[in-house]
């Protein structure tokens, strides 16, 4: 339900929060002479609204100037609610002058804003491009703009054709009272000045287009006119009475002509022509006050002027006439008779008993007015002076200044306590802690720039400093030193007291015609006066008007209404009675999340006891005359409830039918940093107000428990409801509003780059980055509360598409209808038993991790909505500081709310499923998105327990199930839990998973050499699988980088398959020996067959054998892929080839043969790459050739092969070593060493002698049948011409006799 409005207003300040910062100056010396004591005016302030400043669609929308003179100079600042305006404000400083009383109006054309100026000693006239005319686009587009002001600098002050003096005559004997300018239909700039002997002089400055010069007009009483030209007028003479003291001017331009009126020190009006040069009108303004006598012999110094027209009232003139005790407002209009004359029709007559007038603004239907009350303190009303017959003033709440004492609780440490106060975004501007600042440090150096965190810094080292030198003594009590915190510390706050005091001065009022939007104009900054809702107009008015109020907007009924007004005296009543400590023991009470009603009943105690002025006899009187307190209090209740049931905004602004330019337009309503204050402040103060207004009624509620019967009639059904439903529901609104003063006070952490970056990484894997992130358009010296963070990021563009959702044109924007819609709107958005979440959303989005832990620990206790949201969030603020089980805990607890709670389901709604594929349960959707989270986050373990979890929630679903299997797989490898990873790959259901999960866990414990783990694990029914994973990566894969061989041996070994270990064995030594030819490769070749050697020699020998590996296409290149040939195209079909069964023998053979080879290889290395690829005859020359002799003997007997080249070979080293020098000599030790001879030599003796005998023993070692070996021998050193040796002559006879005694014949 929309919120009640009353007829009054409450006053937001929209102070910045940033230090002062150094303006721009432009000063205008015309050459005027110092004045002895020279005069001082009042500071004053003002106003101009652009004419389209309330139309939506245009660039002026919500756009305005306001100034402020003091002194010799005018301080102008353009305002926006809708964009940020860059170079905004300028100062212009009149060098030896005074700016008058009203001297600075503003007014704008098609193309230029004019600024019209008026001093003691000058009038000037500034022209500025009108905003229209300064952007391509006639809408506002960007957050960030241009100002009016921004070229402002290269503007001259001095220009003749836009500045002149004031005539001597006029000028010098004394100064004008006060002025008045205005442009005509002409474009001629009028300045109107009050001449100090009387009358009034009108100093014209030609439009800027025409050549003409100044001129000076000079009208007095008497009517007549002395037309003054040039810079040296003539004299006028006449008598001139002090009572023709104009006071005040005003002036409209009606029918090409302006009237120029004017309220002068005898009370009377008169209103003058310029076209006609005379005074047109003349009224004594004592007519219309009663009981005038006396006045009339009072000089009304204080008498004020004031003009508003309207198309329905025409032009009305009011007149504030200052009389002590009895200032009263007098509105005319203004009617035209026959014959140009005119006279004046009295409206209203409204009184005031109010004492010092600073301003007023008359509109078309009200009087705005402001004055300074006999404390000092600031005092605005307005009434209407048409439909107001109990000449009724309306109240506006001014904002009070701050506490002039801060109660600091015996838990809070004074330094943080005061800070929190002075750093608050409600109570101090910036500059009024600048300006403290600067007298506590007694420094003469000017603060400019200074971040809000800067300045906080600055301010804790002044007054700790200040501390720390006026300690004498080395030691204190914990106590003594908390005073000394305390005293300077109020020392420090009294200061910014009195700056703030002087900051809050009040200097005008202005109300815009075209929005209503009303501001007071104070010395240091601009407050914006907000329609107050009904609810907060009761708890914050006046005694007087409390009483004097008969019906209130919250109740429908007149008898519930005055139950109502009767009640809210009572709260009234208890209000002023609770203590500081009191309320700060109840703040303390929520802030601590402690029952408010046991807090409420503690306060209820200590007002009893300390009851002096009986308020509570008082109260329980009052309480007598309430007829029905339950119904009166349900209305307080129900009126303070943000709940609704809808949510707040749509999908977005774009609604059917709406134009792109009213789209744009929208997109930027109170989107500038002033509006995104003025709203979140509004927001605060009503929850400051509400909260106050709750924790009254709920002690006055515990008091109606305690009266029991005393007060209710019979009402025993009436206190169970007060006990069971009302005290509940006041006890959970109070909450609420204390959560919504804890947020709006609540200012947004500076976030690192890199830390957005990571927050937006995660929220892209939840899918959720479609959410607003933080895209701030506030300066960056200038802090947010997380409310202003929060409206302009996200809620705005809610708030604003719900109020314009249906509209069509260019809509006119009022100022009270717009602005209490946000502000409800946005307290909705923030209300915690609202089913919308964006607020914790932006919070996360935007990395206000702190402030969203608290926001979820201050609603925990009593709120019942999106309680796993909630949580949900809790968790994400977790993992952002590292907390990870406490983040898992909070997303288990999270996870029971899944298919309830809005977020929740958006959250799971967006997960991607398979057409094909049942779509699973939210919840599992809900694991599995925090799955992703966590494995983004990098939190394995935290990923192994929820996919465990989840698990139980994958019952019947075999896909998910194996999902998750192969994640806790996956992440259990990660961490190096072997074991852990094994049973998760076993119970995982999809084999075709399990497969990809079995071989990733071969590669990576191969890869990290865990070779034991991957061996033992038992592989029940995967043990063929994992064979074929070994086999396949053994055989793709380079043979000397990586070991699958030796894990496919060691695998076996291990389950005592000698076979197959020694089938893989000889297939390692195949591959070695076709793709290794080097030293290395020969020599695990070596080790290879021997391993399958002794394989095959465990095992019973008729089951000795193995298949021998067939070489094919797979093995015939390393590394060729088993699919396509070398040319890229798909084999053909294979040949059935014939199996070969090896034998031990067989392996003997291949053994010997490689060992061979490498002995070759160690012996002459050149030959190794030779030796690889030779067959056994080819290796026996080679081997021969190299002096292995005891090798090749061995190498010729294992494969049948003739001896007769060993002993050709070894007869022929003989020879060389023989006939040979000292070269052969040597290299003949080296292979003779290699050769064993059976016996040793202990002699001296040559390489040749040794040769000879090695010769010898192989002869006598290795006989031959018929002595061949010896005739080989023989016919190699005969064919060399070598004599025999008698050895080998007679080993021959001996030979032959042998053959011959056996019947055998011999040639």
């Amino acid at each position: 339900m929309a919120a009640a409005l009353e007829r009054s207003y409450i006053e937001i300040c929209g102070f910045e929060r940033e230090a002062e910062r150094r303006p721009r100056e432009l000063t205008a010396n015309l050459g005027v002479s110092v004045p002895p004591g020279s005069l001082k005016f009042p500071d004053s302030a003002g106003a101009f609204h652009y004419e389209e400043s309330g139309k939506l669609l245009s660039v002026t929308s919500n756009r305005f100037i306001h100034w402020s003179t003091s002194g010799d100079s005018v301080v102008l600042v353009e305002q926006s609610l809708d964009t940020n305006l860059l170079n905004n404000a300028v100062r212009l400083r009149f060098t030896h002058c005074a700016v008058l009383p009203g001297g600075v109006t503003i007014q704008e054309t098609l193309s230029n804003v004019v600024i019209l100026i008026s001093t003691n000693h000058s009038v000037h006239r500034l022209l500025l491009p009108h905003p229209t005319r300064m952007y391509r686009s006639e809408l506002v587009t960007e957050l960030h703009m241009q100002s009016i002001f921004t070229d402002v600098g290269k503007l001259s002050l001095q220009d003749p054709a836009h500045s002149a003096l004031i005539p001597s005559s006029v000028g010098t004997t004394a100064s004008p009272g006060t002025a008045f300018a205005w442009l005509s239909y002409h474009g001629d700039a009028h300045f109107a000045l009050a001449s100090p002997a009387g009358g009034i002089t009108v100093v014209t400055l030609p439009s800027p287009d025409s050549q003409g010069n100044m001129s000076v007009l000079e009208l007095k009483r008497s009517s007549v006119m002395q037309r003054l030209s040039g810079w040296m007028p003539t004299a006028i003479r006449g008598e001139h009475s002090p009572a023709d003291l104009v006071l005040s001017l005003a002036v409209r331009e009606l029918e090409e002509d302006s009237f120029i009126f004017a309220l002068c020190q005898d009370h009377r009006l008169r209103m003058w022509s310029l076209r006609e040069h005379g005074c047109l009108l003349e009224a004594d303004m004592l007519e219309y006050m009663p009981a005038c006598k006396g006045v009339k012999r009072l000089p009304g110094h204080g008498h004020r002027l004031r003009l508003a027209f309207s198309s329905t009232t025409g032009l009305c003139v009011c007149v504030y006439l200052a009389v002590p005790q009895r200032g009263q407002f007098t509105v005319l209009q203004l009617v035209a008779t026959d014959n140009n004359r005119y006279s004046l029709e009295h409206i209203s007559t409204l009184f005031s008993t109010q004492e010092t007038l600073v301003d007023f603004t008359l509109t078309s239907s009200d009087i705005w007015a402001l004055w300074l009350d006999e404390s000092n303190a600031t005092v605005v009303k307005y009434i209407s002076f048409e439909h107001n017959t109990a000449a009724q003033w309306n109240q506006v709440f001014v904002q009070p200044p701050p506490e002039e004492e801060i109660h600091i609780g015996v838990d809070l440490d004074p330094r943080e306590t005061y800070l929190e106060v002075l750093f608050s975004p409600l109570r101090f501007t910036a500059s009024a802690i600048v300006k403290a600042l600067q007298i506590f440090r007694r420094g003469s150096e000017r603060i400019w720039d200074l971040s809000w965190e800067a300045l906080r810094k600055e301010v804790t080292l002044a007054v700790e400093s200040e501390l720390q030198s006026s300690i004498t003594e080395f030691e204190f009590s914990q106590e003594e030193y908390r005073q000394l915190q305390v005293e300077f510390w109020s020392r420090f706050y009294s200061c910014c007291l009195q700056y703030q005091e002087v900051q809050a001065s009040p200097l005008g009022l202005t109300v815009s015609q075209h929005t209503g939007m009303v501001c007071l104009l104070r010395k240091g900054f601009l407050s914006y006066l907000l329609p107050c809702f009904a609810v907060d107009h009761l708890y914050l008015s006046h005694d007087q008007y409390l009483l004097s109020e008969e019906e209130t907007p919250v109740a429908e009924d007149p008898e519930a209404g005055r139950d109502v007004l009767q009640l809210v005296q009572c709260l009234r009543l208890i209000s002023d009675t609770v203590s500081a400590e009191m309320a700060y023991e109840m703040e303390k009470a929520l802030e601590y999340l402690q029952a408010p009603e046991r807090a409420a009943e503690l306060v209820l105690e200590n007002l009893l006891c300390n009851d002096s002025d009986n308020v509570i006899v008082d109260v329980q009187n009052k309480l007598q005359d309430v007829r029905n307190p339950m119904a009166a209090m349900m209305v307080l209740l129900r009126e303070m409830d943000l709940e609704t049931d809808s949510e707040v905004g749509g999908d977005g602004l774009v609604a059917p039918g709406q134009s792109l330019n009213l789209r744009i337009g929208l997109s930027q309503l109170y989107s500038g940093s002033t509006a995104v204050s003025v709203v979140s402040q509004a927001v605060c103060h009503m929850a400051m107000t509400r909260a106050l207004f709750c924790r009254d009624l709920l002690i006055l509620q515990k008091l109606y428990l305690r009266f029991g019967d005393n007060v209710f009639l019979g009402g025993g059904a009436q206190l169970l409801q007060l006990q069971q439903d009302l005290i509940p529901r006041t006890s959970q609104l109070l909450s609420s509003y204390h959560l919504l003063k804890h947020v709006s006070q609540s200012l947004a952490s500076s976030v690192p780059i890199s830390t957005i970056d990571a927050n937006l990484q995660h929220l892209t894997v939840l899918e959720l980055s479609d959410t607003p992130t933080m895209t701030s358009g506030r300066s960056a010296l200038n802090p947010q509360t997380v409310v202003e963070l929060f409206y302009q990021t996200a809620a705005r563009r809610l708030i604003v598409s719900q109020l314009f959702s249906n509209q069509q044109g260019g809509a006119l924007l009022v100022w009270t209808d717009v602005i209490s819609s946000v502000v409800q709107l946005l307290a909705q958005l923030l209300w915690p038993s609202n089913p919308g979440f964006q607020f914790p959303e932006c919070l996360l989005a935007s990395c206000q991790y702190t402030q969203l832990q608290e926001y979820v620990r201050l609603i925990g206790p009593w709120c019942q909505v999106n309680i796993a949201s909630c949580r949900f969030m809790l968790a994400q603020c977790y993992l952002a500081n590292g907390e990870g089980q406490k983040a898992l805990r909070c997303f288990q607890e999270a996870a029971t709310e899944v298919e309830k709670e809005e977020f929740l389901m958006r959250l799971t709604g967006s997960e991607d499923e398979d057409a094909a594929v049942a779509p699973a349960t939210p919840r599992l959707q809900y694991y599995n998105k925090v799955l992703r989270l966590l494995e983004d986050v990098g939190l394995p373990e935290l990923v192994i327990q929820l996919a465990t979890l989840a698990i139980t929630e994958a019952i019947g679903d075999v896909s998910s199930q194996a999902a998750l299997w192969t994640r806790i797989f996956k992440h259990h490898l990660d961490l190096g839990h072997n074991s852990e990873a094994y049973d998760a790959l076993t119970q995982n259901p999809d084999g075709s998973m399990q497969l990809d999960c079995l071989r990733q866990l071969v590669v990576v414990l191969c890869e990290r050499s865990q070779l034991q783990d991957l061996v033992n694990f038992p592989y029940v029914n995967l043990h063929d699988e994992v064979v074929s994973i070994i086999e396949s990566r053994a055989r793709g894969l380079d043979l000397l980088t990586h070991n699958y061989y030796e894990l496919l041996y060691a695998f076996h070994i291990a389950r005592h398959n000698y076979r197959k270990a020694g089938t893989v064995m000889f297939e390692f030594g195949m591959r070695l020996g076709r793709e290794v030819r080097t030293r290395l490769g020969l020599q695990k070749q070596v080790n290879c067959y021997l391993a399958a050697l002794n394989c095959l020699r465990l095992i019973r020998p008729e089951y000795a054998w193995i298949v021998q590996p067939v070489s094919g296409a797979t093995y015939e290149r390393p590394g060729a892929s088993p699919k396509r040939n070398s040319d890229g195209e798909f084999p053909a079909e294979p040949v059935k080839r014939q199996v070969d069964i090896l034998e031990v023998r067989d392996l003997e053979k291949e053994y010997i043969l490689s060992r061979s080879r490498l002995t070759l290889a160690q012996h002459h290395p050149p030959s190794a790459a030779i030796a690889g690829g030779a067959s056994a005859a080819e290796l026996l020359v080679l081997l021969v050739q190299t002096g292995l002799f005891d090798s090749a003997l061995v190498l010729s007997r294992t494969f049948n092969l003739s001896l007769t080249p060993v002993f050709e070979g070894l007869a022929f080293k003989c020879i060389k070593l023989q006939l040979g020098g000292e070269e052969s000599q040597n290299e003949a030790w080296s292979w003779l060493a290699v050769n064993q001879l059976s016996v040793v030599n202990t002699k001296e003796s040559s390489t040749a002698d040794e040769a000879w005998r090695l010769l010898a023993s192989y002869l006598d070692k290795y006989p031959s049948t018929n002595g061949q070996h010896h005739r080989y021998v023989i016919h190699k050193l005969l064919s060399h011409g070598v004599p025999l040796p008698d050895w080998l002559v007679k080993g021959y006879k001996v030979r032959a006799r042998l053959v011959k005694r056996s019947g055998r014949g011999y040639r």
